[in-house]
């Protein structure tokens, strides 16, 4: 009775007040917050509702065409803890989720946060990378993905370029045309063009 009363308490202290929205709305409004109100903002919102379909309605939000969603999501999920692990697991065959669930996992499990990506092949980072890439471009400003490019795994611009069209998300061409128009460096910017219009035309 006291767990579920402090339960009760926690979710009445919902700090941007979407503790009855769902999941997408949810993490909708978190978008805007800073990561510990962020954090108690996923709190109050778990605590309103079983875990179990809460797990559902988060992992539901995440295979959204909204990346910053996704990331949202596992971010909620980390806040959830072990009982989302068979869930996290499930899920690990999803292409657009994989990257997400293997850092979760990892983490989970242990590993130092800033350690976690070890755990993904190049082609998952790589795809991970135009995935938040994707984030950036819909959600934040032109230099945080000028800054985007120096998390990528690639040692060099082309190498990214190569790697990129490669793997096949959905969101590249959108990316790298964003990136283009973001990037000071004109000759760059001229090589991100083209491996834009190379994808979209299905060139090599």
């Amino acid at each position: 009775v006291w767990v579920k009363l402090e339960q009760i308490c926690v979710a009445a202290q919902s700090p941007a007040g979407n503790i009855e929205a769902a999941a997408e709305d949810m993490l909708r409004g978190c978008a805007q917050l800073r990561p510990n109100a962020a954090r108690a903002e996923y709190r109050a919102w778990l605590a309103a509702r079983p875990v179990g379909s809460a797990v559902t309605e988060l992992l539901d939000a995440a295979r959204g065409d909204d990346a910053l969603l996704r990331g949202l999501a596992f971010e909620a999920l980390r806040v959830v803890g072990a009982p989302a692990e068979p869930d996290v697991r499930a899920v690990l065959d999803e292409p657009t989720l994989r990257p997400y669930a293997l850092l979760w996992l990892a983490e989970h499990e242990g590993t130092d946060p800033e350690d976690a990506h070890e755990v993904l092949t190049r082609e998952e980072a790589t795809w991970l990378w135009v995935d938040t890439a994707a984030a950036v471009a819909d959600h934040g400003e032109a230099p945080m993905l000028v800054r985007h490019l120096e998390s990528a795994v690639q040692p060099t611009v082309p190498a990214l370029l190569d790697e990129v069209r490669a793997v096949g998300h959905p969101r590249t061409v959108q990316v790298l045309v964003a990136l283009a128009a973001a990037h000071p460096d004109p000759a760059l910017a001229k090589a991100v063009r083209r491996a834009a219009f190379q994808v979209h035309t299905g060139g090599s």
